[in-house]
């Protein structure tokens, strides 16, 4: 049983680290988005990397990509998106400008706005004593939005599976 609750924290460690980080992907095959225009991420995910897609066929795809000087996994023409992978499978999006929720949240959004676009938001404490960020779940059934926040507007946004939002929340996370 230890050496799981191991492998589970070492499991969002590292995907913690990953989140966040990355290069923008680059070559001919990565449609180009004007400047400032922004894309919504769902409690699905993006059009084209749904959550509980494997590695595999994102990759199978040409949606995933593997970049040597990234922390981790990209998505190919998403460079302010980072994926987080548990068991081979998407659970996660963290993702900054210029992506947005349905409701136009989006990193620099004020707290007002994010309570009025997702008014059962529960608040989420950081640990006292660390460099982390507060934060509101937005929860819809198994999925939910995570803001993070420095109690006065949006800082980081990660979308995706409830529990893993949480977990990842709960056990730390940081840059790559």
């Amino acid at each position: 049983m230890r050496l799981r609750q191991f492998g589970f924290i070492a499991t969002l460690t590292v995907a913690a680290s990953i989140a966040g980080s990355g290069v923008r992907p680059q070559g001919p095959d990565i449609p180009a988005r004007p400047v400032g225009a922004a894309e919504v991420v769902g409690l699905d995910g993006l059009h084209n990397a749904e959550f509980g897609a494997t590695e595999a066929e994102l990759t199978r795809r040409g949606v995933l990509r593997t970049e040597q000087d990234a922390c981790g996994p990209t998505l190919a023409g998403h460079g302010s998106v980072s994926p987080i992978f548990v068991d081979e499978r998407l659970v996660l999006l963290w993702f900054d400008d210029p992506m947005t929720t349905p409701e136009g949240i989006s990193v620099g959004t004020p707290l007002t706005e994010v309570r009025d676009a997702y008014p059962s938001v529960v608040e989420l404490a950081a640990p006292q004593g660390t460099h982390r960020f507060d934060g509101l779940l937005a929860r819809d059934g198994d999925r939910a939005y995570l803001f993070l926040h420095d109690r006065t507007a949006v800082r980081k946004i990660i979308a995706g599976y409830a529990e893993w939002a949480r977990r990842l929340f709960d056990e730390g996370y940081g840059p790559c």
